[in-house]
């Protein structure tokens, strides 16, 4: 088997973000050195405790660390409609047993280099990573957030992007290779009662799951009018696991960050009519069934 590729998993826990942590603490493809965590879903106290409690119903030993509890420049804005008052409402959790370190994310991720960073949140904590610590000990930066097409906050902003734009706007500018896995494949990766009855036949944290992503459900339906919730954030973790199942293309990627109506739109030159150098690859298909027999092997593992 290949070397492990080593990883730091940022995110903002969160459903999909909870799924993304046992995708990668479950493959064997991945060393996952730390969590590190960011104010985005909910604030950084609720997202860091839902850390917590995953990776204690899982029994993951990886690190936490708690990261930025504001977007550089802006309010926070956070996704309860979708994700609940907790940030990560539907099953009940036990008791705690992974607490956080007293280091701060970026100080976390610096320890842990060189390394992919994965991001599945806003980009406050990746971004003044770069800013204090440079561009040269990171690997490669893959990160779900942004879309070809339209987004889900905004007419044209997927919210991760939106949350933070200005940090988006470092993390594309810094040279640093950066894959993007946008709304454009994420909503590929549809969690339908199938999926669901997998996962609930693999144990208590099975189960857990399907209580995650049956709550999940139900806000994607009530807001977006979706028969079954789109799984974002585990793709870009796939994409580092077996990057065959994300099919992805070189690209410029612009971030709006003043625009009245366009706050946080991810403007992706694919025909290169701007005439820019691509600074990213952008994710434009998914292999939906091979995506998802990833996610239950490696939940499967953790059982």
């Amino acid at each position: 088997m290949p070397t492990p590729t080593p990883v730091v998993l940022d995110c903002d826990p969160g459903h999909d973000d909870a799924i993304a942590i046992l995708l990668a603490a479950g493959s064997p493809e991945i060393d996952l050195r730390a969590i590190t965590t960011v104010a985005a879903n909910q604030t950084l106290d609720k997202v860091t405790l839902n850390a917590r409690r995953i990776c204690s119903a899982a029994g993951i030993p990886v690190p936490i660390a708690r990261g930025c509890a504001q977007p550089l420049v802006r309010p926070l804005y956070v996704a309860e409609d979708i994700h609940g008052a907790s940030g990560m409402d539907g099953p009940s959790f036990g008791s705690i047993s992974v607490d956080v370190v007293e280091d701060h994310a970026i100080d976390v991720m610096h320890a842990n280099m060189p390394c992919t960073l994965v991001a599945t949140g806003a980009l406050t904590n990746v971004a003044m990573y770069l800013q204090r610590y440079g561009t040269t000990a990171v690997r490669e930066i893959v990160l779900m957030g942004g879309s070809t097409e339209r987004g889900n906050t905004t007419p044209y902003a997927e919210f991760n992007i939106y949350v933070d734009p200005e940090a988006a706007a470092i993390v594309f500018a810094s040279g640093v290779p950066v894959t993007m896995i946008g709304l454009n494949v994420t909503h590929r990766a549809l969690v339908t009662p199938a999926v669901v009855a997998r996962l609930n036949a693999l144990g208590p944290l099975g189960r857990t799951c399907g209580e995650l992503m049956t709550f999940f459900a139900a806000t994607y339906r009530e807001v977006f009018g979706f028969d079954a919730p789109p799984l974002h954030d585990p793709v870009a973790v796939a994409r580092v696991i077996d990057p065959s199942l994300v099919t992805c293309v070189e690209a410029f990627v612009g971030i709006e960050t003043t625009g009245t109506f366009t706050r946080g739109a991810t403007v992706v030159d694919l025909q290169g009519r701007l005439g820019r150098t691509p600074n990213a690859r952008v994710a434009v298909d998914l292999d939906v069934d091979g995506f998802f027999d990833l996610v239950i092997d490696a939940v499967a593992r953790l059982t």
